[in-house]
């Protein structure tokens, strides 16, 4: 293919993540140990110019590139920014957990920056080839980041578990994926819905593919049958990757969705609504009951973000433009508020220890009560109490399934929500009204605390004004 500018701008953001992993292996070469920080230095630098060039070829009508495998529209946009914005905070928050364990090191950067290029791979994608590309770099890169500490007893075993239940996932996409290529003869998403608009349900080639499909979907988004990994997953992973895998990815899990059931396939509603049905249903119920049980406050989120998968999904089932807005800007409020919780732990946990366990948040009100006012609002957010942007975010979603006259699913949801309550309290009851278990003092950088906060107020103000949020999200859908 000749080069042409028009191919270049819409991937401006993605040229720019892969240069700075590029530089950032090569210049971690030449560095000694205590100039490892650099590394820090230039990822952040390279995600905050990612984030100047989304903004900038953002805007204007949707367009097509390299020969439609890659579009760029208002979706595009807004996801790309959230991944950057997300990824950012993570890497910031995970600094001085690598430096106390003597894992500064440039594939930490490396391998984080590759996951993320393989995010706006398939945020970006307009064709098959391009989501499994996106959606296996982003994988491969994840595998070895919850590896990534050697010394660990846990971190392999769930590595390995990721690796194979990922591989399966996408093994079952991949032949959704080829089933659906022959029942359309193309890969290429809009030839793909003009194909299911001529043939509809009638070719079960096609319904079969959408099974498969949404299988695949369900392992990537750790849905309830396919979640087993989870859990195992958060609880076994460094806390920073942990915050990494728990944030960032599900905004590309979710275009991955929509780019293929929404935009591929949105005239075969019908037949995907139900299999969404089951698994947000599933989703909720499962994830907030097991949650209630657990101690380990990685394995709790664990099964909070199982919970909050199911919410994702009602959203998209209800099939209306309201539906796929409030959904978006559920899982863009998730990501955020899932790294500042995820936060809180890293900027807990010290050299030699890891606040993994339920009770190692006894008393963070009388060792850092501005961390703690953090913490609670995070919990506050999930839980769904308002004035935090959690509350609005399950407001949209439910009012979307109201008004495709699924009543009965919306109070499901809630009474599900209500369980879930009790867990993230729980956790603000251990913060504000226990006693510490140590004396230890919380020594965070002036970063690092800058940038929860930041992140603490984003998910109160937006719960106070999310008429700007919702309104891009909307606009990602006329």
């Amino acid at each position: 293919m000749p080069f042409d500018s028009a191919n270049l701008m819409p991937i401006l953001p993605e040229v720019a993540i892969l240069v700075t992993a590029v530089v950032v292996l090569v210049v971690d070469l030449y560095l000694k140990d205590a100039d490892k920080g650099i590394n820090h230095v230039l990822a952040l630098l390279g995600l905050v110019v990612a984030i100047g060039l989304t903004g900038w070829v953002g805007g204007g009508e949707r367009t097509l590139a390299w020969d439609g495998n890659v579009v760029r529209d208002a979706m595009s946009d807004l996801l790309k920014g959230a991944v950057l914005i997300v990824s950012a905070f993570a890497f910031i928050y995970a600094r001085p957990w690598l430096k106390d364990r003597n894992l500064l090191v440039g594939e930490f950067y490396v391998l984080g920056l590759c996951a993320v290029l393989g995010m706006l791979v398939m945020i970006s994608a307009n064709s098959f080839l391009t989501l499994y590309l996106g959606l296996e770099l982003q994988a491969l890169s994840l595998y070895a980041l919850v590896a990534f500490d050697r010394d660990s007893k846990i971190g392999p075993e769930a590595a390995m578990k990721y690796f194979v239940l990922g591989a399966l996932g996408s093994g079952m996409l991949l032949y959704g994926v080829s089933m659906i290529y022959g029942a359309t003869g193309s890969i290429e998403l809009g030839a793909v819905a003009r194909a299911a608009v001529a043939g509809g349900s009638t070719d079960q080639v096609l319904v079969f593919g959408i099974a498969f499909l949404v299988i695949g979907i369900g392992f990537k988004f750790g849905a309830v049958p396919f979640h087993m990994w989870v859990p195992d997953l958060y609880e076994g992973a460094p806390t920073p990757v942990a915050l990494f895998i728990g944030s960032a990815p599900k905004l590309a899990a979710f275009a991955l969705l929509v780019r293929l059931l929404v935009e591929g396939l949105g005239a075969l509603h019908a037949d995907w609504q139900g299999m969404l049905l089951i698994l947000a249903v599933l989703s909720i119920g499962l994830g907030n009951l097991a949650a209630i049980a657990q101690t380990n406050i990685k394995r709790m989120l664990g099964y909070s973000t199982i919970s909050h998968v199911g919410f994702v999904f009602l959203g998209l089932l209800a099939g209306s433009s309201q539906g796929y807005a409030s959904a978006m800007f559920y899982i863009i409020i998730y990501a955020v508020t899932a790294a500042g919780t995820f936060g809180i732990l890293t900027i807990l946990s010290r050299e030699g220890f890891d606040a993994q366990q339920l009770e190692d948040l006894k008393g963070l009100n009388d060792r850092d009560p501005w961390y703690a006012a953090m913490m609670a609002l995070m919990m506050f957010s999930l839980a769904g109490v308002p004035p935090t942007v959690g509350f609005m975010a399950k407001l949209l979603v439910l009012e979307a399934v109201v008004r495709v006259d699924l009543v009965w699913l919306a109070l499901v949801a809630v009474f599900f929500s209500i369980i879930g309550a009790f867990y993230y309290l729980r956790v603000v009851k251990f913060i504000y009204f226990d006693q510490p278990t140590t004396a230890v003092p919380i020594v965070t950088s002036g970063g690092v605390r800058a940038a929860m906060t930041v992140n603490g107020l984003a998910v109160l103000l937006l719960g106070l004004f999310p008429a700007a949020l919702l309104g891009l999200c909307q606009a990602a859908f006329r």
